[in-house]
């Protein structure tokens, strides 16, 4: 048994999780790189593992993700600036929506200028819903999902009862 403390062995397991990603990277398994990635940095802030993420989709050339996990790192560069772009873009400049893209942890960390400034946004626009409440839409309309939910619940009792109705006309003749 080792004599760690707990902050030891955070840093050797977020050391483990990007020598691992790096490993990956290098063997050409980047899916893999990035599987383990957002993983960790889901429930851990880990600017090294951040900014190694932000590599790692910007080798798989997706620009709008490097930017999201470089945007919470303090990393700066043309690379960097293209990648956030390419993020504000994908998101048309939709603050709420930006907001809730980053990592968990990078949202629940302060001390980041850019994030910090992001979430002041977010809670200035949107002050009643809250930063950490479920996206949906914004207008308050039906979810298409709903819709859809319901007319195949509304199909099925309909056949159900179109069964039922043919089922006994074959066990009860005359029906």
């Amino acid at each position: 048994m080792t004599d760690q403390s707990p902050t030891e062995s955070r840093s050797s397991a977020a050391d483990a999780v990007v020598t691992s990603a790096r490993a990956d990277l290098e063997a050409g398994r980047e899916w893999k790189a990035r599987d383990v990635l957002v993983g960790h940095v889901a429930g851990t802030y880990d600017p090294e593992a951040l900014a190694l993420l932000g590599d790692v989709h910007a080798a798989m050339r997706d620009l709008p993700s490097a930017g999201a996990a470089w945007f919470g790192t303090n990393r700066r560069g043309a690379d960097v600036d293209a990648a956030v772009d390419a993020w504000r873009d994908r998101h048309a400049d939709n603050f709420v929506q930006m907001w809730h893209s980053l990592p968990q942890s990078v949202r629940d960390h302060e001390g980041n200028k850019r994030v910090d400034a992001l979430r002041r946004r977010v809670e200035k626009d949107q002050p009643a819903a809250g930063l950490d409440a479920a996206e949906g839409d914004s207008e308050g309309g039906v979810d298409t999902a709903v819709i859809i939910a319901v007319a195949v619940g509304i199909l099925f009792v309909i056949c159900a009862v179109i069964g039922f109705v043919t089922l006994l006309s074959w066990l009860v003749p005359g029906v």
